[in-house]
């Protein structure tokens, strides 16, 4: 903003040297100003900005674009994520450990007092068979859902253009005002100084120049309005666009062109608004949304149904314990004889016994070798009892469609106002525009006519200065009004589907 106020500087500055100009050489002043105008294009000169390029600025940086664009990657994980569900699920475990005192033996599942180290492998897999119809339809629910996510980026885009837009529109209403502001204090104080002429030639009394003095005053405050009014309109943009701070620029000017034929008087409110809803991102987006949720009571319906699913895994494991008998290596003996009875005849029988037992450690491969196993099978989960939760389950999903085909309601209501009032406006801009062009005829013939009567005296300096403030006024209405026809004709043309552009 500070490049405003600079220019504000420049031209009271150059003011000042205009009503001094009396008392100076003219080949000084005019040395003076050229100076000056050279230094104010270099300490002036800043980018310009077209509306198109706020717009492409805002949507390369806002964060509230860049949050909807996560939103829109996040749904393409969660498809991604519905769509694998159909792929088995696989997975691996893996355990090793130490026992102490009385444990059981994991390869020979038998009590020992020792310490023992143990090592198990294995591999499990399953796959769905049959839901309910679950997979099928969290498919084609996340698919909707990432449309949605696009669409509802679409949204914001076009709400921040249209904020854009309007802001944009403002600040050039406010910089014609700005101008017409200075134009009228330029005018004020070249009427005071030829009026001091006449009043030293005594043609008129000395009193007129006091309502010149204060006409020059008003023009001042006005000044200090219009250019507050740049100054916050800026600001404003400068907001929707999240500049980055110490970075400014300067609106660009379009070229107002009043179109010869725009076909407001022949255009259908059906037509604009049967185009809206095809072209208008948030009807679509309430359709996706309305798709989704009846897809949501097919998920909720999905509960009650049985499930199939096929398993199998793979298994093994290792003990330190695990030891391996040598036969060949036995060595046998027999023990003290008992006497026993066989059929009734007494007899002994010795004992035999194992005097030297060769037990050898089994190596870890040959233990995972020989421990591997394997399984498969079917899994039935059939639900009876659930507390009334699905059914309740259901019954909210059903209401969601009810919630979601009411809100596209209230938003095809709220399009169909819009495109209402956006016709409206563009016929009233239109008509408004060519009142005050008629105004400004018609002001201007009265402006000419009392200098004329104000030079041969018939008039005082309030009497012209009056007709010279409704010329002004009427000036300024014309490019106000030329500016909120152009904006009313794009807003309608956005809705019929056209790019928002000057």
């Amino acid at each position: 903003m500070a490049h405003l106020s600079r220019k504000i500087l420049f031209k009271n500055f150059t003011i000042m040297l205009y009503q001094k100009s009396n008392r100076l050489m003219k080949g000084q002043f005019l040395l003076a100003a050229f100076f000056l105008c050279c230094l104010s294009q270099t300490a002036f000169a800043q980018e310009t900005w077209s509306l198109q390029k706020c717009i492409e600025y805002a949507q390369d940086n806002s964060l509230a674009i860049k949050a909807a664009k996560y939103t829109v990657q996040d749904a393409q994980l969660s498809e991604k994520q519905a769509r694998l569900q159909r792929m088995p699920f696989v997975s691996g475990r893996g355990s090793f450990g130490q026992q102490f005192g009385r444990t059981i033996d994991p390869t020979t599942n038998t009590f020992r007092n020792q310490r023992i180290g143990f090592n198990s492998w294995g591999v499990d897999a399953n796959i769905t068979l049959f839901d309910g119809g679950r997979i099928h339809n969290e498919v084609k629910q996340s698919e909707l859902d990432m449309k949605a996510a696009q669409m509802n980026a679409e949204v914001q885009t076009r709400d921040l253009g249209l904020n854009i837009a309007n802001t944009y529109l403002q600040i050039l209403n406010a910089q014609e005002q700005l101008v017409n502001a200075e134009t009228r204090l330029n005018l004020s104080t070249e009427q005071l100084d030829r009026t001091d002429k006449l009043i030293n030639a005594g043609t008129l009394p000395a009193n007129d120049r006091l309502d010149l003095l204060a006409q020059i005053a008003r023009n001042e405050q006005q000044i200090i309005q219009a250019r507050n009014t740049v100054e916050i309109s800026y600001l404003n943009l400068y907001q929707l666009l999240e500049l980055e701070i110490g970075k400014e620029f300067i609106v660009e000017k379009p070229a107002v062109v009043i179109p010869e034929n725009d076909g407001l008087d022949g255009i259908a409110f059906t037509n604009v608004y049967e185009t809206a809803l095809t072209t208008q991102p948030q009807i679509q987006l309430d359709q996706l949304r309305l798709q989704s949720a009846e897809l949501g009571v097919n998920l909720a319906k999905s509960n009650m149904y049985p499930s199939l699913s096929l398993f199998g895994g793979l298994s093994t494991n290792w003990s330190s314990a695990a030891q391996s008998f040598d036969a060949n290596r036995a060595i046998f003996g027999f023990g003290n004889a008992a006497p026993v009875l066989v059929n009734g005849i007494p007899a002994e029988v010795a004992q035999l016994e194992l005097t030297n037992a060769p037990f050898d450690d089994i190596s870890y491969f040959d233990q995972l070798d020989q421990n591997f196993g394997q399984n498969f099978g079917v899994s039935l989960n059939v639900p009876i009892y659930s507390r009334g939760l699905n059914k309740i389950n259901v019954e909210r999903a059903e209401l969601a469609i009810l919630n979601t085909a009411l809100n596209s309601q209230q938003n095809k209501q709220a399009l169909k106002t819009e495109v209402q009032t956006a016709i409206a406006n563009a016929r009233a801009a239109k008509q408004t525009l060519a009142a005050a062009q008629k105004t400004v005829e018609a002001t201007s013939r009265a402006y000419e006519n009392a200098q004329k009567r104000f030079d041969l005296g018939s008039i005082n300096t309030f009497d012209l200065t009056t007709v010279k403030n409704n010329l002004d006024t009427s000036e300024i209405d014309v490019v106000v009004a030329k500016y909120e026809y152009l904006f009313r004709l794009k807003i309608v043309d956005f809705y019929l589907g056209k790019e928002l552009k000057l």
